[in-house]
């Protein structure tokens, strides 16, 4: 595969952008930046990368579209999609080229980036019949294995694979953008595979807030119930089966959390946003 072209989306995390691209210095990628019209100065830190700014947050399906979409017009064979909160490991993008031999998109090992020992990612279910995200696998051995679904934080998509299956539904904004990508993959015939010999260190979930904020839970709730019910239609006892056990499970999650009506309220505004078919940022 003879041209990579990395793409970093950046909203504010300045630091966290400025420590990607540095990760990313020892690699043979060119490198364009995406900025979500970032008020933190973050496109005016760059340097060393060419930097596309928006001029408003398109979240990361809009935002990475837009970088997907440069990297094909400059002739990429592949384009790695980054979050700005993952600093690659060396030798990590030439491990995510080896592995793309017949695959629709490949993955790395994605650990955390303050413990570097715990796995946050080696692939992960998705079952578009059930009313909750599939699990992220926490183990993995030594070889390449396929995955149901991909991750976002950090994935090489070879441009056949683009070129067949499309972009991101920009309508999502941000969150299950990756599953309903995989699914869409996957009803093509497309394997997807996460290579251990490929490593990221990712902060999790730092530009929402986290993992369990209340936006997160908020674009969780509302796209999960769209990506679902695109995929899987059921029977109308079905449905709202499955629209009863994901909002349950994201109001246990709001429960637990330390902003709990934070969180009750970005259920309640994901389910009724889902229900009215309002779709991109959240209002």
């Amino acid at each position: 595969m003879s041209k990579i072209i990395a793409v970093v989306l950046s909203w504010n995390g300045r630091d966290d952008t400025l420590a990607c691209l540095r990760s990313l210095e020892s690699e043979s990628a060119e490198v364009i930046v995406v900025d979500n019209a970032s008020s933190d100065g973050t496109a005016d830190a760059i340097t060393g990368a060419d930097v596309i700014r928006n001029e408003r947050n398109l979240g990361y399906a809009g935002g990475m579209n837009v970088g997907i979409r440069a990297a094909l017009e400059r002739g990429a064979d592949a384009v790695l999609l980054l979050n700005n909160d993952v600093e690659v490991e060396p030798g990590a993008i030439a491990a995510l080229a080896a592995a793309t031999e017949g695959a629709g998109a490949v993955c790395p090992l994605v650990v955390f980036a303050g413990a570097p020992e715990r796995i946050w990612y080696a692939g992960a279910s998705f079952d578009p019949r059930r009313g909750y995200n599939g699990r992220q696998r926490t183990e993995i051995g030594a070889a390449p294995i396929e995955t149901e679904r991909i991750t976002g934080a950090a994935v090489l998509m070879p441009r056949a694979t683009l070129e067949q299956i499309g972009l991101f539904d920009e309508e999502l904004f941000a969150y299950l953008e990756d599953a309903d990508w995989s699914l869409r993959a996957r009803e093509a015939g497309l394997p997807l595979v996460v290579t251990p010999a490929s490593r990221v260190r990712h902060r999790v979930s730092a530009s929402t807030g986290g993992e369990g904020s209340p936006d997160a839970i908020y674009y969780s709730v509302r796209n999960l119930l769209r990506v679902c019910e695109r995929h899987e239609p059921l029977g109308a006892v079905g449905t709202w089966r499955r629209r009863a056990t994901a909002v349950a499970a994201f109001t246990g999650q709001a429960l637990l959390g330390r902003r709990r009506r934070a969180g009750l309220r970005a259920v309640r505004d994901g389910w009724r946003d889902f229900r009215r078919g309002r779709y991109g940022p959240r209002r």
